[in-house]
C-alpha cells in the first residue's frame, strides 16, 4: 500500500493536503496444488482420447493417398518407372491387389501411429504452451491472454520434435509394408506386420526401428511449426472477420467450416514445406540404400543420392497427391479434436 497526497479546493482556496490510499494490484487467485494436478490430468485425458479419435479418422481418409505417395517416392529414377503418376499408381494398385489389399495394405500400424502422433502433437503443444506461460511473466500474470504467434510456432516445433521419436518406428513398418517387394521383376510373397517387425530386429536390433529418424525429426519439427502455425494463423483471420460481423472474436464462435478451412491450410503447409525430408526418410525406410549410395545409409548420403537422380523433381515426387490428401485429413483432425473437447463434460470438484 502506498500513500499519495492531494490538495482539496474549499471555497476557491486550496485546503490542506489529505492522504489518498492506493491499493496494490490483487495477486492472482491461489490454486491448490491438488486442483492443479487434477486439472492437468483432465486435460491430458482429453488430449489422449480426443486426439486419438481425430487421428484415426484422419488416417482412414488419407491412407490410400499415402500408399500411392510412398510408392511414387520409393521408385528410383535410374530404373524404368513402374508408375507414371498418381492416377496410374492408383489404377495399377487397385487392379493388382484391390482396394483393401492394395491401397489399405498395412493400415494397422498407421492407425496406431495416427492415434499416437495426433495425441503427442496436441498434448505436447499444450504442455509447451503451459511451460511458456509459467516462464514468461507477462503471460503468467494473465492466464486468459492468448499466446503470441511466435510462441505458437515454438510450441509447434517442440510438439513435432517429441512426436518424431514415437513416430519413426511406426512409419518404418508402414513404409516397408506399403511398397511391393520384388526380386528382379518377379513379385514375392509380402510379409505381414509381425514378420516386418521381427526382420528389422534380427538385422539391426532395437536401433533399427529408428532408421530414418533424422528425416522424421526434420519433417515433424518444421512441420509442427507449419501445422499449428497455419491453423492458428488462419483461425486468427477468421476471428477478426467474426469480430467485425458478429461482434465476437472467441474460439467458441468459430464455425465448423471455419475450423475445417483452417485445418486444410495447416495440412497443406505441413506437407509442402518439408516434403524433401519425407522423401529421403521414405527412401531410407523402403529401399536398399547401399545400392544407391555405395556407403552408409545416412540421411545426408541418401539426400545426395536422391538429388543426383533428378534434383528438386526427385525430392518432390508424389508431393501433389500428398498435399491434396492433407486437405480433408487435417480439416477433419482439427475439427474433430476441437469439437470433441468442446463437448467434453466438465468434472465436478467437490
Amino acid at each position: 500500500m502506498t500513500l499519495e497526497h492531494s490538495t482539496t479546493a474549499v471555497g476557491g482556496h486550496v485546503g490542506p493536503l489529505t492522504p489518498r490510499v492506493v491499493l496494490p494490484e490483487p495477486p492472482p487467485p491461489y490454486v491448490e496444488p491438488v486442483q492443479q494436478i487434477h486439472s492437468q490430468s483432465q486435460e491430458a485425458i482429453k488430449d489422449v482420447l480426443c486426439g486419438s479419435a481425430a487421428g484415426v479418422i484422419g488416417k482412414y481418409i488419407e491412407y490410400p493417398f499415402d500408399t500411392v505417395k510412398v510408392r511414387l517416392q520409393s521408385q528410383p529414377s535410374q530404373l524404368p518407372l513402374l508408375y507414371k503418376g498418381p492416377l496410374d499408381c492408383f489404377r495399377k494398385t487397385i487392379k493388382q491387389d484391390g482396394i483393401y489389399g492394395g491401397l489399405y495394405r498395412g493400415i494397422s500400424a498407421p492407425l496406431v501411429g495416427a492415434a499416437v502422433e495426433t495425441t503427442c502433437l496436441f498434448l505436447s503443444y499444450r504442455l509447451a504452451g503451459d511451460l511458456l506461460r509459467a516462464s514468461v511473466p507477462s503471460l503468467r500474470n494473465d492466464p486468459e491472454k492468448e499466446l503470441p504467434y511466435h510462441y505458437m510456432l515454438t510450441c509447434g516445433m517442440a510438439a513435432g520434435a517429441v512426436t518424431s521419436v514415437f513416430l519413426t518406428p511406426i512409419e518404418l513398418v508402414k513404409c516397408k509394408m506399403q511398397v511391393p517387394l520384388e526380386v528382379g521383376n518377379v513379385a514375392i510373397a509380402r510379409p505381414g506386420i509381425l514378420s516386418v517387425i521381427g526382420s528389422i530386429y534380427r538385422h539391426q536390433g532395437i536401433k533399427g526401428y529408428w532408421h530414418g529418424q533424422m528425416g522424421t525429426f526434420i519433417r515433424e519439427t518444421g512441420g509442427g511449426a507449419a501445422w499449428f502455425g497455419g491453423y492458428e494463423g488462419v483461425k486468427a483471420l477468421f476471428k477478426k472477420m467474426n469480430s467485425a460481423s458478429i461482434g465476437s472474436a472467441s474460439d467458441e464462435d468459430l464455425s465448423i467450416s471455419q475450423r475445417m478451412m483452417s485445418g486444410s491450410v495447416a495440412g497443406m503447409a505441413y506437407n509442402f514445406m518439408f516434403y524433401p525430408a519425407d522423401t529421403v526418410k521414405s527412401r531410407m525406410q523402403t529401399e536398399d540404400v547401399k545400392r544407391l549410395t555405395g556407403g552408409k545409409s545416412t540421411f545426408m548420403a541418401v539426400f545426395k543420392a536422391t538429388w543426383k537422380e533428378n534434383g528438386l523433381k526427385a525430392m518432390y515426387r508424389g508431393c501433389g497427391i500428398t498435399v491434396a490428401r492433407s486437405i480433408p485429413s487435417s480439416a477433419f483432425i482439427f475439427t474433430v479434436y476441437e469439437e470433441l473437447k468442446k463437448r467434453w463434460p466438465e468434472p465436478r470438484l467437490d
